[in-house]
């Protein structure tokens, strides 16, 4: 008899001649599925997505070569550096004299390298609880704005001056703050003495913090903005017919919505806390003196180009990036804590 070339059903192909169908173990058929997508997810994966793999393999590249390679360059924390031993920077670090940790127990014991951490620790701390508060702030006076027109204007007035250099806001504030300025002028004008924040060192680093405000703060809004966008609107109309005015409306959805965004942002920020901005305080240096401005930054700057001392400015770098990458472990451990991913998950 000839057999048919018609395709049998499943149920027919499954049938073990007894007229029964057989049934999977349990579990076996999820088992079989998660074996089959580990065998060929990664390949199928690649497929789908090697458009984007294209796109972003330059940045990967850039990272790879700013970011990465150049950490192989911390041996010389354990040097005793001579850059002009050849051309070759890799060449020089073979023939540096090896100090082991003589360059650490020099900085541990160096007043001017507290001194940096303590400015570094403070105008942290400052920037924390004067400056982190402010964007979240804004970008909910923002949101209450009903016209797109006035919230458009206010959102662009707010994001230029993230787009100013360091030397264009400095000389902004130089003219309203200076012993020339604005202020100064107007109170000579009255009969007062005039004013020179810009040089005070016992005001400097709440000058630091308000040109930070004033020129980053319109700038980090856009996370928070965006974050309020995704808020469904039916859970305000649920909370005003229950009765919640506008702060019980804000204190119960809009910040728990806002919540991940402050945890996650939180993290980062701790993470960065020993960089406090190189280029603002560098260009302020002079005016107030290293003992009001020095932070590590502009120890490792100072020390390693300006002095030629690169191991010992290598070892400054150093340690402040172990500390640093110490803080994030920690803030993001708490974050989990908290019941937020922060930057990554458990």
């Amino acid at each position: 008899m000839s057999h048919s070339t018609v395709p049998r059903s499943r149920a027919e192909a499954d049938d073990d001649g007894t007229g029964r169908t057989p049934v999977a173990p349990r579990g076996a058929t999820g088992t079989h599925q998660k074996a089959n997508a580990g065998k060929l997810g990664l390949r199928l994966r690649f497929r789908r997505d090697r458009a984007l793999i294209l796109m972003t393999l330059p940045a990967v590249l850039l990272l790879l070569v700013f970011n990465y390679l150049p950490i192989f360059g911390n041996i010389v924390a354990f040097q005793d550096y001579d850059p002009y031993v050849s051309d070759n920077g890799v060449v020089s670090m073979l023939h540096s004299a090896w100090v082991g940790l003589e360059n650490f127990q020099q900085i541990f014991a160096d007043s001017a390298f507290w001194n940096a951490v303590k400015n570094t620790l403070v105008l942290f701390f400052l920037q924390l609880v004067l400056f982190f508060p402010i964007p979240i702030g804004l970008a909910l006076l923002i949101n209450s704005v009903v016209r797109p027109r006035v919230r458009a204007i206010a959102q662009a007035v707010l994001y230029l001056p993230h787009f100013f250099s360091w030397v264009l806001v400095i000389s902004v504030f130089q003219q309203i703050f200076g012993g020339a300025g604005v202020l100064s002028q107007l109170l000579r004008q009255h009969g007062y003495d005039g004013l020179d924040i810009m040089t005070d060192p016992s005001t400097f680093k709440f000058l630091v913090t308000a040109e930070s405000v004033w020129k980053d703060a319109g700038w980090g809004i856009i996370v928070f903005l965006a974050a309020l966008a995704s808020v469904s609107p039916d859970l305000y109309e649920a909370a005003a017919m229950d009765g919640a005015g506008r702060l019980r409306r804000t204190w119960h959805v809009t910040l728990p919505a806002l919540r991940p965004v402050i945890a996650l942002l939180l993290v980062l920020r701790v993470g960065d806390a020993l960089t406090v901005g190189f280029e603002q305080i560098l260009l302020q240096r002079d005016a107030v003196g290293p003992g009001a401005s020095e932070v590590l930054d502009t120890f490792v700057w100072w020390n390693g180009v300006r002095n030629q001392d690169f191991g010992y400015a290598a070892a400054a770098g150093l340690i402040k990036g172990v500390v640093s990458l110490g803080l994030v472990l920690a803030a993001n451990k708490v974050a989990h804590l908290m019941g937020e991913q922060g930057v990554y998950k458990k």
